[in-house]
Formats: C-alpha cells, sequence, structure tokens
C-alpha cells in the first residue's frame, strides 16, 4: 500500500513577495498556492503504518483450505458473517487398521487392528446415522416450530441453522473414496473444530470393529467462500488481494441479506 502512488498534496494560499510591475527594486504580495509541506512523503512518513486485520473461522497448524480474513471495514462483516451460522465444508481422509493419541496420522500409535472386514456399505451405514443424529439435534437447537409455515420456507430455502452457539453439528456427510485402508469423506458442519473432525474419523473406526485415524483435514468452502476464491500464498499481493475483494464483495452483501 505504501509503494502505491499516493495521493496529491493539499494546496493552500499564501501571499508570497515578488518584484513590483514597476521594477525598481519593489516588492508586493502576490498571492499563491503552495502544497502543504505537511503532506510531503519525507515529512509524513508512511501512509500506512499498521492494518486491522481480523481472522474467521480458524484453521489448526495440521488442516489446510480457506480461511477467511477481514481487513479494515470488513472485520465488522466477519462478524455478520459468523452470526449468520453459515454450513462449512471439508473433505477429510482416514485411515483404517491403527490408532493414535491425537487421532491424527502423525501421532503416537496406540494400537494396530485389522481392517479387512470392512467394505465401503458398512461405512455408509455408520454414515447414515451419524447424519441423522445429527439432524435432530440441528432442529433442537433452531428453535424453530416444525409445524409452522416459517419453518418450511426454511427448509426449503436451507436455512435452519442453530440460532445460538451450539455443540459440532453434522449437517450432511458423505463417502467420496473408499479404497482399503484409506477413504475420504465429505463433511458439511457448523461450530465444529479439525480436531472434532478428527476424534469424529477415529469414531468411525471403533464402530466399524477397527480403528482409524485421520490423514487430512481440508476446508473447501467456509459459508459462501470456496477455494476457487481462495489465493494461494505465492500469490498474497496488493493486486490481488484488491481484486479478490472486488470479486467477493457482491456474494458477502446478497449472503448478508438473505440471511439476516
Amino acid at each position: 500500500l505504501n509503494a502505491a502512488p499516493g495521493r496529491a498534496p493539499r494546496q493552500r494560499v499564501r501571499f508570497l513577495p515578488a518584484p513590483a510591475p514597476g521594477g525598481g527594486g519593489a516588492v508586493e504580495l502576490v498571492a499563491a498556492r503552495v502544497p502543504v509541506l505537511a503532506d510531503h512523503p519525507l515529512v509524513r512518513g508512511p501512509r500506512f503504518r499498521k492494518l486491522k486485520i481480523g481472522a474467521g473461522h480458524r484453521l489448526d497448524v495440521k488442516a489446510s483450505g480457506v480461511f477467511v480474513l477481514g481487513i479494515g471495514h470488513g472485520n465488522r462483516l466477519l462478524t455478520d458473517l459468523y452470526n449468520c451460522h453459515l454450513t462449512k465444508v471439508y473433505t477429510v481422509g482416514g485411515l483404517f487398521g491403527k490408532a493414535t493419541d491425537d487421532f491424527s496420522d502423525t501421532g503416537n500409535l496406540v494400537e494396530k487392528t485389522t481392517f479387512d472386514h470392512i467394505t465401503r456399505e458398512k461405512l455408509e451405514r455408520i454414515l447414515a446415522v451419524i447424519q441423522g443424529t445429527n439432524q435432530k439435534a440441528l432442529l433442537m437447537y433452531s428453535n424453530i416450530d416444525m409445524k409452522t409455515q416459517e419453518a418450511y420456507e426454511l427448509a426449503v430455502k436451507g436455512l435452519i441453522r442453530p440460532m445460538g452457539k451450539s455443540p459440532p453439528i453434522i449437517t450432511a456427510v458423505r463417502c467420496l473414496q473408499f479404497a482399503l485402508p484409506d477413504f475420504q469423506l465429505e463433511i458439511h458442519c457448523l461450530h465444529e473444530t479439525q480436531q472434532y473432525l478428527r476424534k469424529m474419523v477415529h469414531e468411525i473406526g471403533l464402530e466399524l470393529k477397527s480403528s482409524a485415524v485421520c490423514t487430512q483435514v481440508r476446508r473447501i468452502r467456509d459459508g459462501i467462500f470456496t477455494v476457487e476464491d481462495a489465493l494461494p500464498r505465492t500469490q498474497w499481493n496488493l493486486q490481488n488481494i484488491q481484486e479478490a475483494i472486488r470479486n467477493c464483495q457482491l456474494k458477502v452483501e446478497t449472503e448478508l441479506e438473505e440471511t439476516l
């Protein structure tokens, strides 16, 4: 920002001495516009010394994917988006056959188990039970009477969400890939942490009479922001950030208007 072209310095009127028209060494005062020296870069220094940047839903050190930041006025919009309780989407990788102390594949090994009896059908049956249980929790924390017209309209639009803070809720989960011992899930959730998702993989392994560790947690969507909206670290420069803000501005305004 400081390397970008700055605005022109302010001008002010001063009366400066100048030779009189008649000559003879006479001097008169003439009105002239001169730049304000207080606006000179050598006097003013850098225009920006700090920027207020806020973080949205955080990612821990073992997770990757979409991470939303707010700059300046965007910090207030971050709070509004948080109050919308928008769904986040993750791809979560798992590995059957072992368990660790932190539920990830990099943790300390606790046990090894067999996994040959696991099939995709058995895994999807467990996922259906998880989704059904969480759907009941979602309705409970939404504080909406399911027999009303309002509830019907919200359900049609997919806007049934918790009205306040709630435990982690899985709104949808499905198996993307299955090739023993590896598998990959797509998880739609609210109010989760990445460690909660790793523990969920561990519990799926237990339900299947085996064990499992999480190999990857990647957020591919955070509310209205997707991987396509994200900037890789190699593209972090002023021009790309400005363009990303412009591209996302309309999406944010539309979502806030529809939801809040």
